[in-house]
């Protein structure tokens, strides 16, 4: 079209006179759209389903709409939660500065910021879909990139956690605990995509958020010796109550994901919303999870025991990309297929391990790292950009409603915007 060939003669320009900004530009987008026509089609039809509400969401439903009150209009949803994001994370890293095998005491401070850090995550979180409504500016890519942060936030949040209470001192718990953490919010995902709304629970995100301030905050307080303390008449440290109820949380949330999985989907004959076998998700995740185990049990050098804190890191954002992909199946209404570059680190460290280590397991640790973050900023970044230009939208900035196409509003509601259930808060 006229206007393809307008923007492709503008980005021919920038190129040539724009040198590494190009160079870079080009390096973390995809050489092809991730997305398929008939995957924009899909999402232009997409309808936000949800139901259900949490025990604290009534009473943090005051907060919530008055600091949303307080952010200004002209601020973008999308600016809202990559900020919350980038707050939650750096607070993480610089725990996992001082705490690189999670068996160290980090200053107070550290772990205080960590409480706050997350508490801002969590009230960004809650109000990026008030102000998206409160602005008419919502949209599909909104949705999108609220799970797709929430992805990568449960990856920190977990390794975090198991920080806070020294946990590496009992490497098969924290191993169970950071993979249980992304494999629940994968099947959180998972029965959306098979029932086509997403579902909370009574004990949900906004609980267990709080639940693991407090464990912040007495990590502050109490020092390395309350976590060591034995409790009487069980004879086992305080350290590993988080990890008992992380099991029981475990139990309880994927019992209600399963039944909903294996009750059937809204496709036909029972299949996920985009018409394909509801057990079809299990395989990526069961890579992950696989691969990490294998991996973990068969390092001659202890790479886990040593180095937790890189291989959760590794191993989360491979888990953090392919569930980003599920959010886009559901939304798209799409197959997800299994091959994919986010198994190359994980791959790599395998291979490592089949011809007996000839390089270092810590360097290729290093190595899978870097490409599982590689892997990952490109394709959201190319997924946003697709899906910002294909609806003539920013991804961080509010169009003025002057410029907004037609289909993005009527009589000042969102046509995106479907609710399901009590649902007030989310997208």
């Amino acid at each position: 079209s006229r206007r393809q060939s307008r923007r492709h003669q503008h980005r021919s320009e920038t190129c040539s006179g724009g040198g590494s900004s190009c160079v870079l530009s080009k390096l973390i987008q995809l050489p092809a759209p991730p997305l398929s026509r008939h995957q924009l089609k899909k999402l232009e039809e997409h309808r936000y389903s949800s139901a259900g509400r949490s025990l604290l969401e009534p009473f943090m439903q005051h907060y919530w709409e008055w600091l949303v009150a307080c952010v200004p209009a002209w601020i973008a949803p999308n600016l809202i939660t990559i900020v919350g994001l980038a707050i939650n994370i750096l607070t993480t890293l610089v725990l996992v500065y001082y705490c690189p095998t999670a068996t160290e005491q980090a200053p107070l401070w550290v772990y205080l910021s960590c409480a706050v850090g997350l508490f801002i995550y969590q009230s960004l979180d809650a109000i990026d879909g008030k102000q998206a409504r409160r602005t008419n500016s919502s949209t599909p890519l909104g949705e999108l990139f609220d799970h797709g942060c929430d992805s990568l936030s449960t990856v920190f949040v977990v390794l975090g956690t198991c920080i806070a209470v020294q946990l590496g001192t009992n490497p098969d718990w924290m191993f169970f605990c950071c993979f249980a953490g992304m494999f629940m919010f994968y099947c959180a995902h998972w029965q959306t995509y098979v029932s086509g709304t997403l579902r909370f629970g009574i004990i949900d995100v906004t609980e267990v958020q709080f639940f693991i301030i407090i464990m912040y905050l007495l990590a502050a307080i109490g020092g390395p010796a309350f976590w060591q303390f034995l409790i009487p008449g069980v004879n086992i440290q305080i350290k590993i109550i988080p990890a008992i109820l992380t099991v029981a949380g475990a139990i309880f949330s994927c019992t209600n994901y399963f039944r909903v999985i294996f009750t059937g989907g809204v496709g036909k004959n029972g299949s996920t919303i985009a018409g394909t076998s509801v057990l079809s998700p299990f395989f990526h995740i069961g890579s992950v999870i696989v691969l990490a185990v294998m991996i973990y049990k068969k390092s001659a050098s202890q790479l886990f025991e040593k180095h937790p804190c890189l291989y959760v890191l590794a191993f989360g954002f491979v888990s953090a990309k392919i569930t980003n992909k599920l959010v886009v199946a559901h939304m798209t209404k799409s197959e997800m297929y299994l091959h994919d570059l986010a198994y190359l680190g994980p791959g790599l460290l395998f291979l490592d391990q089949y011809f007996n280590s000839f390089i270092d397991e810590y360097l290729v640790l290093w190595v899978a790292l870097f490409l599982s973050i590689f892997d990952l900023v490109r394709y959201s970044v190319s997924v946003c950009n697709q899906i910002a230009s294909h609806l003539h939208i920013f991804v961080f900035k509010i169009k003025p409603p002057n410029l907004r196409p037609a289909a993005a509003s009527r009589s000042g509601k969102d046509v995106w915007c479907h609710w399901s259930g009590d649902a007030t808060d989310r997208w």
